[in-house]
């Protein structure tokens, strides 16, 4: 077993043709040389660049612009419904693309538009004013899979042993907000709980794909918060979704990073704070099923589209894992965040018609 989900680390890419169109430069032996030797992105070539046979000054102008300044971080801005699609420049404003894309959704992952976005100059595009609310990084999910028990601290803290495939259950899309936007306590509850959790977005359709295949099948990851009702979740028959899916239970956000920018999945650090106690302060290297092996699983129960997410599973701390145990209510905030994906900050409110 250990063999079969043991740690994958991805290989960091260098992606040129995402902002610079058709420059692509050659998997040289230098090339293969220097992503062998490197576990992060690389920062700067300018050293390397009489190393690389072939390579014009044209290129290695536009390979050092690219990865020192560019950043692939898509998101979705304006009011609930009415949001546009939008892009992270190096000096982290907003830019609207709504004059390129329709939207950031699995259309856009899996059609042309995506060419436009790799020769994009997002100085070139028009900068978003002011402070707009931030929308669900994707829109259009066909499919919110979720895996759970898949922290090794965190299903140790829950009393129960870890399962011998991924614990896979479906949250409903409606769930689906911004990272910014009130969480709903649902009437009636009395055990809504936080998870703060490593999102993966599907870029293209998969099914029955194996390990290997599965890293490309990623647009990118963001963050998600498994919002639960742990009596709804538990005490009722049935399987987990009635805890998983009440309004507004999954913040999805803030922004899509695509793979290029996140080298090692399984070495993020990550944290949920509620009203300024940090109950949740982990990292993706305790995820048991790693990302490859889930997608891989799930693929062969059912067609993964392009703009479908899956939440990954939770590091230790939640709630109900406390003791005593603490549960959220109306007027408490929760400020949850993953390294290099940005944070989220919520309001929980009571339910009301």
């Amino acid at each position: 077993l250990s063999n079969r989900v043991g740690k994958r680390r991805a290989k960091p890419s260098l992606r040129v043709s995402l902002w610079a169109g058709s420059v692509r430069p050659k998997k040289s032996r230098i090339w293969r040389c220097i992503w062998r030797r490197t576990s992060r992105p690389i920062r700067r070539v300018s050293h390397i660049s009489s190393t690389v046979a072939g390579a014009s000054s044209t290129v290695h102008s536009n390979i050092t612009h690219i990865i020192e300044e560019k950043k692939m971080k898509l998101l979705r801005f304006g009011e609930a419904g009415s949001e546009k699609p939008g892009m992270l420049d190096a000096d982290g404003n907003i830019r609207d693309l709504s004059g390129v894309v329709a939207d950031i959704d699995g259309a856009l992952f899996s059609g042309p538009d995506m060419d436009k976005l790799r020769a994009l100059d997002p100085t070139s595009l028009p900068l978003v004013e002011g402070n707009p609310r931030i929308g669900p990084c994707v829109a259009n999910v066909p499919k919110f899979i979720c895996v759970g028990l898949n922290y090794t601290d965190h299903a140790a803290e829950t009393g129960q042993p870890m399962p011998s495939h991924p614990l896979i259950f479906a949250k409903a899309t409606s769930a689906i907000v911004g990272p910014d936007d009130d969480v709903i306590i649902p009437r009636g509850s009395e055990k809504s709980d936080w998870e703060v959790e490593l999102a993966i977005v599907i870029g293209k359709k998969a099914s029955y794909v194996s390990e290997e295949e599965a890293l490309d099948c990623i647009a990118g990851y963001s963050i998600a918060n498994d919002v639960s009702e742990r009596s709804f979740q538990f005490d009722y028959a049935g399987q987990w979704t009635k805890g998983k899916s009440s309004d507004t239970f999954g913040p999805i956000g803030p922004w899509l990073v695509t793979p290029d920018e996140v080298p090692d999945p399984h070495d993020l650090k990550m944290y949920c704070a509620v009203n300024g106690h940090r109950y949740q302060d982990g990292s993706t290297n305790t995820m048991f099923f790693k990302v490859a092996h889930q997608i891989s699983h799930i693929s062969e129960f059912m067609t993964l589209m392009p703009g479908d997410i899956i939440s990954t599973g939770t590091p230790p701390g939640v709630g109900a894992g406390q003791n005593p145990q603490v549960f959220l209510k109306p007027g408490d905030v929760m400020e949850l965040g993953i390294e290099g994906l940005g944070t989220q900050r919520q309001t929980c409110v009571a339910w009301s018609r």
